[in-house]
């Protein structure tokens, strides 16, 4: 008899409690609260770049440094929400965003035990406390949520009022909602997501620091495992998943979100500071396993190297990958240097297009011979990579061979001046050193272009001298080009038959590729450009420093990229076009006369019949600091050494050490034995003698 008025009394109290509350969130319930509804639709997210499917690529966090990535309530586990609300808000479907049978119980809880025993916030009262910039945990501060909550249900819909939760909700350190939380403690996005992950989703929002799972592992498994018996005793969860879910460990570090296409993305995202959501025509998944390839292959050219990719489809001008580098962070490889835009020497890569001119110009076809013999320009002398030369060739030959000689008499017959004009009508910048106009050596790299030009100008090629220009936003339509094509369709055709058939590189079979390669002048780039009938592909590797890396060549570093890139890109290589009509296809013999040799008629220079140079070592140059790696303490690869002039045979010696038998090869390798100054040293038949001073590391 003595209990029951205590009874009545706490029970009248909670009634009174309940009262004065929903009297008070009633009495607030006016148009104060829309500042909570505008903030709602004010929220910031992060930035994103997407690819063509429409998957993550890259997002950016907002100026404060947190992650909070846009979320719609389908690109959720159906699971999770509803294991959510069965935790934290049974009747959110129901109540008008306060629920009074949960105010009556806490109330009544409060006035029995004299402390709160359990809250009595909806999903709705919680994205109102998010909302606000200032959350009191006070009687008033939760009538204010009641107010701002009621607020909300009124101008948005449940599923809304759900997104809005799902988009705010904290998860630990600068992560705020299930798709940044999915990603960072799981790598993945919140669609499907097992009852363990689930759990510890529900869970961490209620105390996101002192759950978060990288630094309080213990109390992070507790609270999942809390969360998994709520909802195993109420069916939501069944007893064998249950025992599952808690055998499981939970997340101990936190993964960094998705950075792919890591250069594309920052580009495109600068160039459109109010876009919120980019999307690429990348596809990520071909993005992803290209960006692994380059990470390892950089990784077996050198410390210091980086590498960069760029496959496009020539149909349609879409760009399918693009990397950038070896790494956006790589040590050493200044990875956050954009090398598919980086301008460089390319080499022998614009061979194609002389070869091309003099198709068109009828001057030459495939099977004309040429001589390949040394040759003066007005004192320009120029050798082939190897230094030897082959005689009388095909221009096939030559092409498929990347011959120096038989490119520069094709060039001086088309002219360079016609060469950089073409260029330029293929949509390309070509960067000429400072007043100087073009000459002869732009043949053989004596300009600057990027990886992106160069795709674009194979590409172009494989189109039939249409200019490619290439797309990179999906949905947009590429500015077209007005000049016209750069080069005549047969004469494409013709280009594209003889690098169908360039030698594969080692290692590697051969495939319908149609490919060059190139090598700029110190071993400082090297290139592989190539297409079949559908892809048109770009390979760059070397120092984006512009250092050198000694034996570095398009055929040996570049050209296995391109093949391994077109493996992963298809194992079926689309088959290039038949030939255009009236293009001449012909062995030699049928060729017509004047097309059967090139003569040479064309002031294309002078048998170079000057006495032999005194030698001279052409690389490394003197002075020259070489990176071998021989300061980390692993084998290093050998020095490679080329020289220019002298009669053979030569003598080579490293400070003062003979190198072994006099030989007739103009280039020679050396195993250095540490880092440090050495002198280089070569004697010629004649005894003439030339010497150079280097520091390795």
């Amino acid at each position: 008899m003595i209990g029951r008025p205590a009874r009545v009394t706490a029970a009248g109290a909670a009634l009174l409690f309940v009262t004065a509350l929903v009297l008070g969130a009633a009495f607030l319930c006016s148009n104060s609260g829309d500042a909570a509804v505008e903030r709602a639709r004010a929220i910031d997210t992060s930035r994103q770049v997407v690819d063509r499917a429409g998957s993550l690529l890259r997002p950016f966090p907002l100026p404060d440094g947190r992650w909070r990535l846009p979320v719609r309530l389908e690109e959720v586990d159906p699971r999770f929400v509803d294991m959510l609300l069965a935790y934290e808000d049974a009747r959110f479907y129901t109540h008008f965003g306060i629920d009074p049978l949960a105010v009556l119980r806490a109330s009544w809880q409060f006035a029995q035990q004299g402390r709160i025993v359990s809250g009595a916030s909806t999903l709705t009262m919680q994205v109102a406390r998010l909302l606000s910039p200032r959350s009191e945990r006070t009687l008033w501060g939760k009538l204010v949520q009641m107010r701002d909550a009621v607020r909300l249900e009124i101008a948005f819909s449940k599923q809304e009022i759900l997104e809005l939760y799902l988009t705010l909700a904290p998860y630990g350190g600068n992560i705020e909602g299930i798709r940044a939380a999915s990603l960072a403690w799981f790598g993945k996005e919140p669609r499907r997501l097992t009852p363990a992950e689930t759990a510890l989703l529900v869970a961490l929002p209620q105390s996101p620091e002192s759950r978060r799972p990288d630094r309080f592992s213990d109390e992070a498994r507790a609270s999942r495992d809390r969360v998994i018996a709520r909802l195993t005793a109420s069916a939501r969860v069944t007893e064998t998943e249950a025992g599952l879910a808690m055998a499981g460990p939970v997340p101990e570090t936190r993964r960094p979100l998705p950075n792919h296409a890591a250069h594309l993305a920052r580009r495109l995202a600068a160039a459109q500071p109010g876009n919120a959501r980019v999307q690429v025509t990348v596809d990520k998944n071909l993005q992803a396993r290209l960006e692994n390839l380059a990470a390892e292959r950089a990784s077996l050219v050198g410390p210091r190297a980086s590498l960069a990719i760029l496959v496009a489809d020539h149909e349609t001008g879409e760009v399918l990958a693009e990397v950038g580098s070896a790494g956006l962070f790589a040590d050493g490889r200044a990875g956050h240097v954009d090398m598919v835009h980086a301008v460089r020497s390319p080499g022998s890569t614009l061979k194609p297009l002389i070869y091309g001119l003099a198709f068109e110009s009828r001057i030459a076809h495939p099977e004309t011979l040429i001589e390949d013999r040394p040759v003066s320009f007005a004192g320009y002398r120029p050798k082939n990579f190897e230094l030897a030369h082959q005689g009388t060739v095909t221009v096939r030959e030559a092409l498929q061979l990347s011959l120096n000689v038989p490119a520069v008499r094709l060039l001086e017959a088309v002219g360079p001046a016609r060469l950089t004009a073409r260029l330029r009508r293929a949509g390309l910048a070509p960067a000429l050193p400072r007043h100087a106009s073009a000459g002869l050596p732009i043949g053989l790299g004596g300009v600057g272009l990027s990886l992106d030009e160069l795709v674009r100008l194979f590409g172009g090629i494989a189109r039939g001298g249409e200019p490619l220009m290439l797309q990179r936003q999906l949905n947009q339509i590429a500015a077209q080009a007005t000049a016209g094509e750069f080069l005549d369709a047969g004469a494409s055709w013709l280009v594209a038959e003889v690098l169908l058939g360039t030698p594969p590189p080692p290692g590697r079979g051969r495939e319908a590729i149609a490919y060059k390669t190139g090598t700029s002048y110190g071993y400082r780039d090297a290139w592989a450009i190539g297409f079949d009938g559908r892809h048109v592909i770009g390979v760059w590797v070397g120092r984006p420093d512009g250092a050198p890396l000694p034996g570095l060549t398009g055929r040996t570093a570049a050209a296995p990229v391109l093949f391994d890139v077109f493996r992963r890109l298809s194992q079926e290589r689309v088959p290039l076009p038949p030939a255009p009509p009236g293009t001449l296809v012909a062995n030699g013999a049928a060729l017509p006369a004047a097309l059967r040799r090139f003569s040479g008629d064309l002031s294309l220079g002078q048998p170079d019949v000057q006495p032999e140079a005194p030698p001279a070592i052409i690389y490394p140059p003197d002075g020259a600091r070489v990176d071998l790696g021989l300061r980390k303490g692993a084998p290093a690869p050998p020095l490679i050494m080329k020289l220019d002039g002298g009669r053979p045979p030569f003598h080579w010696f490293a400070d003062g050490r003979s190198l072994g038998n006099a030989q007739h090869r103009r280039t020679a390798s050396w195993e250095p034995e540490g880092p440090g100054f050495s002198t280089l040293s070569v004697v010629d038949a004649a005894g003439e003698a030339t010497s150079v001073t280097i520091f390795l590391e």
